[in-house]
C-alpha cells in the first residue's frame, strides 16, 4: 500500500495527515473551516484517495495558515506516499460539470511544480471560506507535491458549483494520474529516468 503520514507543527499551525493513494475515498477532515472540508472530502472521494486531516490553526488570526498549510501537508503526504513514482499514469485530465458549471483540470506528476489558473469567484466567501484563499490552496499543493496544474474554469456562475467542480475535477485527474499501469512494470514514467524535477 503507498501510504503516508505527515505531521506539521508550527506556531500557526499544528496539522496531522493521513494519505493512502490505493483507498477507496475515505475521509476524516477537520480543518474548522467548514467549506474547506467540504472541498477536501470531495477530493478524497473522488480521487479514491483516503485522506485523514486534523488541523488546529490559529483561525483567530485569519483562515490564511491554516488553508496554505493544510494544502503544504497534503502535498507533501501524496509526495512521501508516491516515492519514486514507478508505475504510474503520471498524467490526468477531467472535465467536471456541475450544473451550469464546467472546469477542466489537466495535471503531471513531474516533480516540477507550476500553477496555471484561470478561474474566479464573484463573491468574498463561501460558508465562511475566503474566495481569494482557493487559488493558493491550489498553488501551495502543486508546490509540495510536485505537480504541473492546470485549472481552468470553461464556464459557470453559481461560485459553489465553480468551486466543487474544480476540486472534484483536480480529484479525478489525480486519480488517473496516480494510479499504477501494470504494463509499466514500475518503471518511472519519464525517458530522464526521473520525477524529481
Amino acid at each position: 500500500m503507498r501510504t503516508a503520514s505527515i505531521t506539521r507543527n508550527t506556531a500557526e499551525t499544528k496539522i496531522a495527515i493521513e494519505v493512502n493513494l490505493d483507498g477507496s475515498g475515505t475521509y476524516d477532515i477537520d480543518t474548522r473551516i467548514g467549506f474547506l472540508d467540504h472541498m477536501v472530502e470531495q477530493f478524497a472521494r473522488h480521487s479514491l484517495i483516503d485522506v485523514k486531516m486534523k488541523i488546529d490553526g490559529d483561525l483567530h488570526v485569519d483562515q490564511h495558515h491554516t488553508t496554505e498549510d493544510s494544502a503544504l501537508a497534503l502535498g507533501q503526504a501524496l509526495a512521501a506516499a508516491l516515492g519514486d513514482k514507478g508505475g504510474i499514469g503520471r498524467y490526468g485530465t477531467a472535465y467536471s460539470p456541475m450544473d451550469e458549471t464546467l472546469s477542466r483540470v489537466s495535471l503531471d506528476i513531474s516533480g516540477r511544480p507550476y500553477l496555471v489558473w484561470k478561474a474566479g469567484f464573484s463573491q468574498p466567501r463561501l460558508g465562511e471560506w475566503d474566495t481569494e484563499l482557493i487559488e493558493h490552496w491550489f498553488h501551495s499543493v502543486a508546490q509540495t507535491c510536485g505537480l504541473t496544474l492546470h485549472v481552468e474554469l470553461l464556464y459557470g456562475s453559481n461560485n459553489h458549483h465553480i468551486c466543487e467542480s474544480i476540486y472534484k475535477g483536480f480529484a479525478r485527474a489525480m486519480r488517473q494520474a496516480v494510479e499504477l499501469d501494470a504494463r509499466k512494470g514500475g518503471a518511472i514514467p519519464s525517458t530522464k529516468g526521473t520525477l524529481s524535477g
